[in-house]
């Protein structure tokens, strides 16, 4: 049976109990005091219980067939219309599962039951429709990121095959450099994929510990482009991947020493609790960005600079995986443009519990 039926069947249930219910009563405390043999003495006449009953009997079940019958058409009317909502949140549903994620229910009236699940599903198929979007944009940007070096490999090979006497050592640099960035770019992807999952397991990290190993690691990167490093902070213990948490730090700093003036830049990174969170931040000196720039930064295959073919540009993936990896740790990534230049980067995450 449909919920429609159940619910008109259970409306007439409800009026004929009640009805049922009724006729007891007046039985039970009005019938029963009736005495149930005639008086033959002076006076008016005194109907028996047995005349009150062959009087009352079939008005009663006259009343009962009509109650039956306005329990069934009214219960009928009564669930349509409070059914209606969620017919056409099932109407949605369908809509949606064929592959139509922009058609909104929109329900209007009161915020009842069933306006709260309508809006609640309109707002998944909006977080929908964004995350469906950003994959499919995503996909585009990699297939087109993942053919760029496909096809200068194809392109060496050729030139390679049309001139035996061309230098074999300056054609295996070109490959090599290429096939890396390759590797680059597809490790970058497996990282993505890693965080948007949320499949790692977590423990306390100190993030000062993390920032002091990532600015040794990359000190002689930034030497050899004249930039200087400084690290300061206090102690930042978040629960979250170490080697994801490593990744993200290794990520801002790396993105602050590559994009940043060409010769005597600064890189800062600081730890700092605030709150119940701890924030990293990592800033840096570098060219005047615009704020409409900053905001699309985070954005998988969006350069900041120009130089995407210098070394070690990265492969345009930096901060994306930096705000998912936030993202998959609870916390939240944070943009700003210096105002004499460069970028200030914020990370906040959860404070480790005591």
């Amino acid at each position: 049976m449909s919920v429609r039926l159940k619910l008109t069947l259970s409306y007439a249930g409800f009026l004929m109990v009640a009805g049922a219910l009724l006729l007891a009563t007046v039985w039970v405390f009005l019938l029963r005091y009736v005495p149930d043999r005639a008086s033959f003495g002076p006076g008016p006449f005194t109907p028996t219980r047995s005349d009150l009953l062959d009087a009352f009997a079939p008005r009663a079940a006259q009343a009962l067939v009509f109650l039956l019958v306005l329990g069934l058409v009214g219960g009928w009317f009564l669930a349509g219309r409070m059914l209606a909502p969620l017919t056409r949140i099932t109407n949605a549903t369908r809509r949606a599962a064929t592959g139509s994620l922009a058609h909104r229910i929109d329900m209007e009236g009161r915020q009842d039951e069933f306006r709260e699940l309508a809006d609640a599903f309109d707002a998944m198929l909006a977080r929908l429709e964004a995350h469906v979007a950003e994959q499919q944009r995503f996909a585009a940007n990699a297939s087109h990121e993942l053919r760029t070096p496909l096809a200068v490999t194809q392109t060496l090979l050729d030139l390679a095959r049309k001139d035996p006497t061309r230098d074999s050592a300056e054609l295996i640099d070109r490959l090599y450099a290429v096939n890396a960035r390759a590797i680059d770019l597809t490790q970058a992807l497996l990282l993505l994929s890693r965080a948007d999952q949320g499949a790692f397991s977590t423990e306390p990290v100190d993030l000062s510990l993390l920032a002091e190993e990532v600015t040794e690691t990359l000190l002689p990167l930034a030497e050899q482009r004249g930039i200087t490093i400084e690290t300061s902070g206090d102690i930042t213990t978040t629960v979250g991947s170490p080697s994801l948490l490593l990744q993200m730090t290794t990520n801002l700093v790396h993105n602050a020493i590559v994009h940043n003036l060409p010769d005597e830049g600064s890189v800062w990174v600081t730890t700092a609790v605030q709150d119940s969170g701890v924030a990293l931040t990592v800033e840096n000196t570098g060219e005047q960005l615009g704020a409409q720039l900053v905001t699309t930064l985070a954005e998988p295959f969006r350069r900041g600079t120009d130089r995407v073919h210098a070394d070690h540009s990265g492969v345009g993936l930096g901060l994306a995986i930096v705000e998912r990896i936030a993202a998959a740790h609870d916390g939240s990534l944070t943009l700003a443009a210096r105002p004499t230049g460069g970028l200030s980067v914020t990370v906040r995450l959860p404070l480790a519990p005591a």
